[in-house]
């Protein structure tokens, strides 16, 4: 029996797994006080696109990865530590699909933001 083939991603994928990065990058700054490296948030986005049957080129995980580094980074400098913890908080919770956030929509937001501005596009 043939393995079913690997998917590309579209830019709403790409969108969702920067916000995801990013959201895991703070909880991890926050819970163990380090920052995941680029070669991490690269793995770690490859591991869950492939749980998902999706694949995407590791140069575009690399990027990614490096963009989620700078945004959650840009996060922790602007924001105190109790609005960091919020932040991170409400974005871990935000990757259920059922949970409902405005800060999460905001940070989604920001994130496609990021993504048009450095040439991810659809």
């Amino acid at each position: 029996m043939k393995a079913a083939p690997l998917l590309k991603i579209d830019f709403n994928t790409r969108k969702a797994l920067m916000f995801a990065l990013t959201a895991e990058r703070l909880s991890a700054y926050y819970e163990h006080g380090k920052w995941l490296t680029d070669a991490q948030g690269a793995t770690l986005a490859g591991e869950w696109l492939s749980r998902s049957k999706l694949q995407l080129a590791l140069s575009e995980r690399r990027l990614l990865s490096e963009l989620s580094d700078q945004f959650a980074r840009q996060l922790a400098d602007t924001l105190s530590r109790e609005a960091g913890l919020y932040a991170s908080h409400e974005m871990m919770e935000a990757l259920d699909p059922n949970y409902q956030s405005a800060f999460a929509h905001d940070m989604l937001d920001e994130c496609e933001r990021l993504l048009r501005e450095n040439g991810v596009n659809e």
